[in-house]
């Protein structure tokens, strides 16, 4: 199974949108990758982001 990146971006309560960088692979579960990027901004200093998975855009890119 070869590992893919992916590209997470969440919208914060500040207005912002902040993206992550994740590396899952091809057919990683898009729950899955959400979950991760949320948990490594919740760790962060940045401002809360929203956790709603539909308010998420999720994408691959290599």
């Amino acid at each position: 199974m070869e590992s893919s990146c992916w590209l997470v971006a969440l919208p914060a309560v500040d207005g912002r949108q902040y993206v992550y960088r994740v590396h899952a692979p091809e057919d990683a579960l898009l729950a899955d990758l959400f979950r991760e990027a949320w948990h490594c901004h919740d760790e962060g200093p940045h401002p809360r982001a929203w956790d709603v998975f539909d308010a998420a855009a999720i994408r691959r890119i290599g």
